[in-house]
C-alpha cells in the first residue's frame, strides 16, 4: 500500500478553524515536508490547486502557491517521492498541461503524476471570467474532462494530435519531448459520472475516508469504484485521504480535536457550503456536498484519525484493509510535526508499512 502526503499549498493545511496551527503556504514549508516525507519512505506529495478562499476570521485558503510551478521547483529538490501536481481543466488548455507535464517529467526523471479537477467552486473561474455558467458547467464537466484527457493522452503516446470534439478541437498539434514514462492519473470525483471517467482514464480515484475514528467507513465509495472499472477491466483503485491528529495518549490527541472543533471559522464554512449550494442538482455523495455537511465541516468532514501512535498505526492498517484502496494520502494537524511523528512513531508500528526504510530527513540538491 502507498503512504502519500497531501501538503499544505493553501493557508492553514485543511483545518478550517481559529484555534489550530495558523499557517501561510510557502515553497520551504512544502519543500521540508516532501524533504521530510520522502526520508521516512513516503510513496508520492500531492499538491492541490485552489484559486480563492473561503475567507472568514481564519483567512482560510485565501494564500495558496500554484501546483505546478511548485511540483516542479521540489521536483528538483528530491531524488524519489513521486509528484503529483493538479490541473483546473477549465483554466489550462489541454495542449498547455500535458506539455507542462512532459516538462516536470523531465525534470523529475519520470516521478511525476497528474491530478484532474472538473471544478465545483464557481467563485475561482467567475473572478477570471472563465465560469461557462452553472448549468451548462455542471451539466458537461465530465464530458469536457473527458476531452481534455484525450488530448494529453494523444499528445504524450504519439507526440501529435488531431483531435476534433465538441470542446477542443487540435489541428495537428506538436509535443515534443514526449514524457519518459507513463504519467499516472489521479481524478476526484465521487458522484456515478466520476466514477465513470476515473474507471476509464484514471490510475487512481481521490477519495475521502468518513468520520472520525472509523478507518473503514468508506468502503462503500470503494465499491462504488469497483464497480465502475468491472465496466472497463483497468486497474484503478483508490487513493484515501484520513486527517491525523495524533499524541502520546488518546486523551492528548481528542483534546486538540476539540480545541480545534472549538474554534470552527463558521463565517468560512457558510462560504463553502454557499459554493457547494450552486450545483443544486448535483449527486447526494458528490465531493462538494460531502465537504460541506455541517457535523464535521471543521475540517470538510474528511476521515480524522484522532488518538495516540499506536491507536492512530492500529487504525490505518483497518483503513488500508478495505478491497479496492492502493494508498493512504495523509493531512496533519502540525505538518512538521505531523511528518516526524509519523515517520518515527507512527510507521514502523504499522503491519502494512513493515520493511519500509526511514532515515533522518535531508536536504537534497539535485
Amino acid at each position: 500500500m502507498d503512504i502519500g502526503v497531501f501538503i499544505p499549498i493553501g493557508s492553514n493545511g485543511w483545518l478550517i478553524s481559529t484555534t489550530s496551527p495558523q499557517y501561510k503556504p510557502s515553497f520551504d514549508l512544502n519543500l521540508e515536508i516532501v524533504q521530510k516525507a520522502e526520508s521516512y519512505g513516503f510513496d508520492f506529495a500531492l499538491s492541490m490547486i485552489k484559486l480563492r478562499g473561503f475567507g472568514g476570521p481564519s483567512g482560510f485558503w485565501d494564500e495558496n502557491l500554484e501546483s505546478f510551478t511548485l511540483m516542479a521547483g521540489l521536483a528538483a529538490r528530491t531524488a524519489r517521492i513521486r509528484l503529483f501536481a493538479t490541473t483546473a481543466v477549465l483554466t489550462i488548455p489541454p495542449a498547455i498541461a500535458a506539455r507542462m507535464a512532459a516538462t516536470v517529467d523531465s525534470i523529475s526523471h519520470g516521478r511525476f503524476g497528474l491530478n484532474l479537477v472538473a471544478g465545483w467552486q464557481k467563485a475561482e473561474y467567475d473572478q477570471m471570467g472563465l465560469w461557462p455558467g452553472d448549468e451548462v458547467h455542471f451539466k458537461r464537466r465530465y464530458a469536457y474532462q473527458t476531452e481534455y484527457m484525450q488530448v494529453m493522452k494523444e499528445l504524450w503516446e504519439t507526440g501529435r494530435s488531431d483531435f476534433h470534439g465538441e470542446y477542443f478541437q487540435m489541428d495537428d498539434c506538436r509535443m515534443l519531448p514526449r514524457p519518459t514514462s507513463h504519467i499516472p492519473i489521479v481524478s476526484a470525483g465521487q458522484s456515478s459520472q466520476g466514477m465513470a471517467f476515473a474507471a476509464e482514464y484514471s490510475d487512481y480515484n481521490f477519495s475521502m475516508g468518513v468520520g472520525v475514528n472509523t478507518p473503514t467507513a468508506y468502503a462503500e465509495q470503494n465499491q462504488a469504484l469497483l464497480e465502475a472499472r468491472e465496466k472497463t477491466g483497468r486497474d484503478v483503485g483508490s487513493y484515501v485521504l484520513f486527517m491525523v491528529i495524533a499524541d502520546e495518549t488518546d486523551e492528548a490527541a481528542q483534546a486538540k480535536w476539540e480545541r480545534y472543533s472549538d474554534g470552527v471559522d463558521v463565517e468560512a464554512i457558510a462560504w463553502m457550503t454557499g459554493q457547494a449550494l450552486t450545483d443544486a442538482e448535483g449527486e447526494e455523495g458528490n465531493t462538494a456536498k460531502r465537504i460541506s455537511l455541517p457535523e464535521g465541516a471543521v475540517n470538510m468532514n474528511m476521515g480524522t484519525l484522532v488518538g495516540s501512535y499506536e491507536h492512530v498505526a492500529a487504525m490505518l492498517d483497518e483503513a488500508a484493509g478495505v478491497e479496492g484502496t492502493k494508498g493512504i494520502m495523509l493531512v496533519f494537524d502540525d505538518f512538521l510535526q505531523g511528518m516526524d511523528d509519523f515517520g518515527t512513531r507512527i510507521q514502523p508500528l504499522m503491519r502494512t508499512r513493515e520493511g519500509v526504510a526511514s532515515a533522518a530527513p535531508s536536504a537534497v540538491t539535485a
